[in-house]
């Protein structure tokens, strides 16, 4: 079912923004609603002038999945066609044969795609989703994907939308690249050396550089009519952001088997909640990725939600994540997939070591991260890796970087969840019982009655 898209004060601000500007950047943070907000702008600017096919470039999952998926969402933009561009090169060949409006490929495929179509070039509109990627841009050198993107930035497409949550998270150096993409070095120098010689000093080693006292209210003022920042945002909710996975084929087969045992079991002995919650683990663990054998070992079915949460983190860009496992095969798991995560422990040190930014990725069992904790300090991030049916927990390890906590230490910014799901699994019913306050009896019911008719 599709839905109605009613624009944030903050999203009207940004698609002005978008309407009045060819080449412009958006800061605006992951869970933000930046895709409506550019998919809303390109429904609307295509009645006026040519703005398709446009193009793309995201981390791989958010183009598999978010930019296809927010399409469809929207009652104003499913007519959208949106095609990923991804696998080998017949594949991605064959998708870009395939009618649609906007195409969508990973930044690893820029150098193959400028090569692909040499002076054909076809795309009136590049977005680029994570637009930080680009900072490594040089004239002269840099990397391949910036460079190759570069020889058809200006030249062949109209239009230029950057999007990212945080711009500059290593610094102001990181600026100049990006916005060569929107003005071909007009604000802040044509080259980077005309860049650094302006606003930095060279630090102690020679090779770091060092912002001058004036650089960030000068570069600021040069970048404010082309670069958005978004400042809009509710701190007093959280904002939360559904990130869905699809289910690979053969671990789909085994979870609707799965399933139907679980349903079998529930329809056996009524949805007495203590036994209903039970049933459904399982299923819950198939949807992370890990299912427990009898002997108490686990079993890796897959990492797509794995994937999920390395983009959450790289979509950060340096700022800390909280992440709520359930399992602790999840646990296992983000400990060796995602560098730097630490797990919550006993050491007192761990908590310090978290609020003083010393922890890109804390890992925490919601039920080990209740009353009393101060994490607010360390960051203003939470993705649910995996959800389970408790309420309290749920609520509690939210309440630990929440938005109160937040106001009481002094930082006036929102707090942005993350729910990491399994499309079509128990994950959609158990978010229910956790975001409505629902009772797990009422959701399990609701779901039987959709299942018979």
């Amino acid at each position: 079912m599709t839905r109605t898209f009613t624009p944030h004060d903050y999203q009207r601000e940004a698609l002005d923004h978008l309407y009045n500007l060819r080449r412009s950047v958006l800061w605006m943070p992951m869970g933000g609603g930046k895709t409506v907000t550019v998919l809303t702008a390109l429904s609307a600017l295509d009645t006026v002038e040519e703005v398709f096919p446009a193009l793309v470039l995201a981390p791989k999952r958010v183009v598999s999945s978010t930019w296809p998926q927010e399409a469809a969402k929207w009652a104003h933009t499913q007519a959208l066609r949106v095609v990923p561009v991804l696998g080998t090169a017949k594949q991605r060949e064959a998708a870009l044969r395939l009618p649609a409006d906007i195409y969508a490929t990973n930044y690893d495929n820029v150098p193959w795609l400028v090569a692909h179509y040499g002076e054909g070039w076809p795309f009136k509109t590049v977005i680029a989703d994570e637009v930080s990627k680009l900072k490594g841009y040089r004239t002269r050198q840099g990397g391949s994907r910036a460079r190759a993107l570069a020889k058809v930035a200006h030249t062949k497409s109209r239009r230029f939308i950057g999007l990212t949550g945080t711009p500059a998270p290593n610094g102001l150096k990181d600026l100049w690249g990006q916005v060569w993409f929107v003005d071909r070095g007009e604000r802040l120098g044509r080259t980077f050396s005309a860049f650094e010689a302006r606003w930095f000093t060279k630090g102690w080693d020679g090779y770091s550089l060092q912002p001058r006292e004036f650089a960030q209210a000068e570069i600021e003022d040069r970048l404010k009519d082309v670069c958005l920042t978004v400042k809009g945002l509710d701190v007093d909710e959280p904002i939360r952001n559904v990130i869905e996975v699809e289910l690979p084929k053969d671990a789909r087969k085994t979870y609707e088997e799965m399933e139907r045992d679980m349903w079998a079991l529930i329809e056996g002995e009524g949805v007495e909640a203590v036994n209903a919650a039970v049933r459904t683990s399982k299923c819950l663990q198939l949807s992370n990725g890990a299912v427990y054998k009898e002997d108490g070992s686990w079993a890796v079915v897959h990492d797509e939600k794995i994937d999920a949460l390395k983009s959450v983190v790289e979509e950060a860009n340096g700022m800390p994540v909280l992440v709520a496992y359930n399992f602790k095969s999840d646990l296992a798991r983000i400990l060796a997939a995602v560098p730097g995560a630490k797990p919550l422990d006993d050491n007192p040190k761990t908590i310090v070591d978290w609020n003083a930014g010393r922890i890109p990725v804390l890992v925490a069992h919601p039920a080990s991260a209740g009353h009393g904790l101060n994490l607010q300090d360390g960051g203003n991030i939470l993705a649910f890796f995996g959800l389970n049916w408790n309420l309290e927990e749920h609520d509690q390890i939210i309440e630990r970087i929440g938005p109160q906590r937040q106001k009481q230490s002094g930082y006036d910014r929102p707090v942005f969840i993350h729910y990491i799901l399994a499309r079509g699994t128990v994950d959609a019913m158990v978010l229910d019982r956790l975001v409505n306050k629902r009772s797990v009896q009422d959701v399990l019911l609701d779901a039987m009655r959709r299942r018979a008719g």
